[in-house]
């Protein structure tokens, strides 16, 4: 059905909330799950084009990089140990944009995600990665909403 199932974490509990769903609909097959974690990572300031030496802008990267895959290890380790298929994958960028591009780029058959469940004034501040990425998707986009932010009148 999916060959390749990619799921963007960001680290929440909230994102991980798809994951079951991910489990229950490659249980009886050989699809593979990719597990995609975007870093946010501005451009250099003014400052530090002006002062380069001040930032290590590299070894920055590089320490945000370790992290996220220390994160992504932890969740494919749970994953495999229940038999799946999954390889793990850190990007830098904006997220909706790196998701897609990484989906056509790597031939992904299905993109599934949880939404943070947003709405009102807090959905219009920060935006929504999983509308950009719906709107953008060139592949079928599973959304499911986190149940934790249904319980949260605050979202």
């Amino acid at each position: 059905m999916y060959d390749k199932i990619l799921v963007p974490l960001d680290g929440s509990a909230l994102a991980e909330d798809v994951l079951p769903h991910v489990a229950e609909m490659t249980s009886h097959t050989k699809s593979e799950v990719i597990l995609l974690q975007v870093c946010l990572y501005d451009q250099p300031s003014e400052d530090e084009c002006l002062f380069p030496a001040a930032i290590d802008r590299e070894a920055e990267k590089c320490q945000m990089a370790a992290e996220r895959m220390r994160y992504l290890n932890s969740v494919a380790q749970r994953l495999r140990k229940l038999g799946f298929n999954v390889r793990i994958a850190v990007e830098f960028g904006y997220p909706a944009e790196r998701i897609v591009d990484y989906a056509n780029e790597h031939k992904v058959s299905l993109i599934a995600m949880s939404t943070h469940g947003r709405s009102g004034i807090s959905r219009w501040v920060y935006g929504s990665v999983a509308d950009r990425v719906l709107q953008a998707a060139t592949v079928p986009v599973l959304l499911i909403r986190s149940s934790a932010a249904t319980q949260d009148p605050s979202h």
